[in-house]
């Protein structure tokens, strides 16, 4: 533009107007900037004050509370047989799964040093036998001459010295009876621990029952110096078994014997098999802290479907309740936040137009739980009701009758602005 131009514009204010319309211009892009933050604040605020409750009805139904406990299965009466003797097992009649009766030969020993001990021992008893019978007969001999001396004695015809020798003579065959009739005891004894000891050398069952194990072949040495090894594990009957389950202190107090239960084992995923509890022990074990009691269950496994050492998983039921209001347990978790109205401070546009257009907000602050109401949704709206906590299986809880009925909508939970 020329200065002339300039020159010409400036006479006729022409300027002056062009600058008042900017400024005009620039308040109104305001104001439409604000207009348009307040109804966006609005529409937001409208859209974050929808909720949305998520719910559940309450029902009336049976409630059973279990307790779960893991364990292993073990057969009722469990023998494991040693041998007291060291020496070579010549002979094995034993095998894995094998049903032997009481008394039925399982294994041998050598027993040749054993058999020449026990021969030194028959030879001793015959040897003291004889002895006895020896001294017997002595016994008579003196009996019979102190008799006679006797007589004469009480004739007049011997002296007392020949009395006093018969009678000593008596005495001492006396004597020699009764030692000849210790030594063949002692002998006696000898022979019998003899015997005893023979007989370990052949290893028999104590127990009818099935052969679980067989830690021993013919030919193998068993030194038993230290430790008695361990030769054969026998199960006395595999038709009863009982399931040993570790329970926690926290429901060791609920159970008790005679609760029944049912347990499932690996080997047969869509079964479970029916057990009673029969003892439940006072001892406790810690494991990394924790603390279980071990609970006994029987088991009927007359199928034999179960085996010793399998791991089970068993719900034991420690309570039933039949006719009872029944909400699930979120219902029981659930609160819904407090709504708070918060005024706007100066920084934050509290003053001036923006202040006008958007005088306050609200907050809102979470809500503690209380365990003696739960809230149901009537009308659309939410409302916290009284209730009596019962008995609980971790999924749904008792409830006593009372505001709530059955097919009320109790809330579990809750979305903001949908």
């Amino acid at each position: 533009m020329s200065q002339t131009q300039r020159d010409i514009e400036a006479a006729l204010g022409v300027g002056h107007a062009k600058r008042r319309f900017s400024k005009g211009a620039g308040w109104i892009a305001s104001i439409c900037v604000v207009a348009a933050l307040a109804l966006w604040w609005m529409q937001g605020s409208e859209d974050r004050s929808q909720i949305t409750y998520i719910t559940q009805s309450a029902t009336r139904g049976e409630l059973i509370v279990t307790v779960t406990a893991t364990g292993t299965i073990e057969p009722t009466n469990l023998v494991e047989i040693s041998s007291e003797l060291s020496g070579t097992i010549v002979d094995v009649f034993a095998d894995y799964n094998d049903v032997v009766s009481a008394g039925q030969v399982l294994a041998k020993l050598d027993t040749v040093q054993l058999d020449a001990q026990m021969a030194v021992q028959v030879a001793s008893h015959a040897a003291a036998a004889a002895q006895l019978e020896n001294a017997r007969a002595s016994l008579l001999e003196a009996q019979a001459d102190f008799d006679i001396v006797k007589r004469l004695d009480e004739r007049g015809v011997t002296s007392q010295a020949n009395l006093t020798t018969a009678e000593a003579a008596l005495s001492r065959a006396q004597a020699n009876v009764a030692s000849a009739q210790a030594n063949l005891d002692l002998a006696q004894a000898q022979l019998e621990a003899q015997e005893a000891i023979l007989s370990k050398a052949t290893i028999v069952s104590p127990i009818t029952g099935i052969v679980l194990d067989r830690a021993v072949d013919a030919g193998q040495i068993v030194a038993a110096s230290l430790s008695a090894p361990e030769l054969f594990t026998i199960a006395e009957d595999l038709s009863q078994m009982e399931l040993q389950v570790d329970v926690a202190e926290a429901d060791i107090g609920r159970i008790s014997v005679g609760d029944i239960a049912r347990f499932s084992v690996d080997a047969y995923d869509d079964e479970t098999f029916p057990a009673q509890i029969s003892m439940v022990r006072y001892a406790s074990d810690s494991t990394d802290g924790l603390v279980t009691y071990k609970a006994i269950l029987s088991v009927e496994n007359d199928a034999l479907l179960l085996r010793p050492g399998m791991t089970a998983t068993a719900d034991i039921t420690v309570a039933q309740h039949s006719d009872v209001m029944l909400v699930p347990n979120a219902a029981l978790r659930f609160a819904p936040p407090q709504v708070i109205e918060v005024e706007a401070s100066d920084d934050e546009g509290g003053g001036g137009l923006l202040g006008l257009i958007m005088p306050s907000r609200t907050d809102t602050a979470t809500r503690a739980v209380s365990n003696s109401t739960l809230w149901v949704l009537r009308d659309g709206v939410a409302v916290e009701i009284n209730v009596e906590r019962g008995d609980t299986d971790g999924l749904e809880t008792i409830v006593a009758d009372g505001a709530l009925a059955v097919g009320d909508q109790v809330v579990i939970d809750m979305v903001e602005g949908q």
